[in-house]
């Protein structure tokens, strides 16, 4: 079982180190980082080194730097102010709005795209800024969207469904498309209850309206800020390249899967970068100077988040070669408990593989042992793979390892760590209820 406790010593010298001695996430991530090494042994020079070429590696670290970059250009430029002075015209009234607005975009992004980090990056790019602009804190507006991220694998079709209803031993016990149903249900309940923390979030932290005085008619807006608009279509065109008949077009005439062709998490960013660019290239430096000046002043955020996300993919992938999945997977076997209780003990088990791991690799590496528990105790099968998928989705809300964190307080321009409790309490521990209520049959998804 020492993988299982590298992940304890794991998350303990994160919490220390981070909360205890007042240090910024980026020295806790590396204090982690070598608790975790220090379980390898001799190994841990081959493991720490190849987990580091992963990491520097993975999509989500380019996004994450990507994202402070343009956040940098955008605030030199008042193409984003424009765009806010639009969506307040239409939604400034409300109290929340932004709040609301970025939690359904949330929920039909990922619908639609189903990764994590992706549906953080294009709805945090236009709502971080939107919301901290309307009152709520750089802190809030980064929970908020890290917390929607799970959301693309509450709903169908994504890869990490596949993967669970693809495994031999969920084959076994129910047919692939009978999960569809009880798991579009399940996105809808797991939106709900983020609909009503909004509701409770607005109201503990007294957001209000934006003042009508403030507030442009929307003809005054839109005829001064129509450009604006434009920077939607970073996200729009990836997402129709990829996703819909265009992408299923472009496919059969290429031969090539348009989805695992073209990135998301990548282009977005990109395209946003190249668009502000030229939006905004009479407000910005024309001297190498001028640009130098502004890498200067994004250096800080650079060294932070870069630091805090190659650490903690480092971790991870050394936890994976440590046996991590498969020491738990063997806790998960020896389980013998009523229904109520293995609900709750797969759960928790889920949501701490997802720590470290992504729902995907999650369900490949216990996803099907989870399901078979739960059909063990009665549970039917396809609502037991639905709750399953449930507790998987908190992996972009699980601290300190979920991307969607990294990506979201890129951004916010937020130390990372300042969204740690609130991701627990407000969507990590809650979507953990859900689901157990979901596999109990308390909430309907059949």
């Amino acid at each position: 079982m020492i993988a299982v406790w590298a992940l304890v010593a794991f998350i303990t010298a994160i919490v220390v180190w981070n909360a205890v001695f007042k240090r910024n996430i980026g020295e806790a991530m590396i204090v982690g980082l070598l608790a975790v090494a220090a379980f390898a042994g001799a190994h841990a020079p081959t493991y720490v080194w190849h987990g580091f070429v992963d990491s520097i590696q993975e999509e989500v670290t380019f996004a994450g730097l990507a994202f402070i970059f343009m956040s940098f250009i955008l605030a030199k430029t008042p193409v984003l102010d424009r765009l806010i002075d639009v969506l307040n015209s239409f939604l400034g009234g409300l109290r929340g709005g932004p709040v609301y607005t970025s939690t359904m975009a949330g929920g039909m992004f990922g619908a639609i795209a189903h990764v994590g980090a992706s549906v953080t990056a294009a709805v945090g790019s236009v709502t971080v800024p939107w919301m901290k602009r309307s009152g709520v804190s750089p802190e809030l507006s980064a929970t908020v969207v890290a917390g929607c991220a799970g959301m693309g694998v509450t709903f169908p079709f994504s890869a990490t469904m596949f993967i669970l209803v693809g495994s031999t031993t969920v084959t076994g016990l129910m047919e692939p498309d009978e999960i569809v149903l009880p798991l579009a249900l399940a996105g809808l309940w797991c939106l709900g209850y983020r609909l009503l923390l909004n509701f409770y979030l607005v109201r503990k932290n007294g957001l209000q309206p934006i003042a009508a005085e403030d507030r442009l008619p929307i003809k005054t807006s839109l005829r001064t800020g129509w450009h604006s608009l434009l920077l939607f279509i970073p996200i729009i065109i990836p997402l129709m390249l990829t996703r819909g008949p265009l992408a299923t077009e472009l496919s059969a005439y290429t031969d090539v899967v348009m989805s695992k062709a073209i990135s998301l998490v990548t282009w977005i960013p990109v395209l946003m970068i190249a668009l502000v660019l030229f939006l905004g290239r009479r407000h910005l430096p024309r001297s190498v100077s001028g640009w130098w000046k502004v890498l200067g002043d994004s250096a800080p955020q650079f060294g932070v988040i870069g630091v805090t996300i190659v650490a903690a993919f480092t971790a991870s992938n050394v936890l994976a070669d440590l046996g991590l999945p498969a020491q738990l997977t063997t806790v998960l076997e020896q389980v013998s408990a009523p229904a109520w209780a293995m609900a709750i003990i797969v759960g928790i088990i889920i949501v701490v593989i997802a720590i470290p791991l992504t729902a995907s690799a999650t369900m490949a590496a216990v996803g099907g042992v989870a399901v078979a528990a739960l059909v063990g105790v009665g549970i039917p099968a396809p609502i037991a793979a639905t709750a399953v998928l449930v507790f998987a989705s908190t992996e972009g809300a699980s601290p300190p390892s979920g991307a969607p964190i990294y990506v979201a307080a890129g951004i916010a321009q937020v130390d990372p760590s300042k969204t740690f409790l609130p991701l627990l309490k407000y969507y990590c521990i809650p979507i953990l209820g859900v689901g157990v209520l979901i596999a109990l049959g308390l909430l309907p998804v059949a």
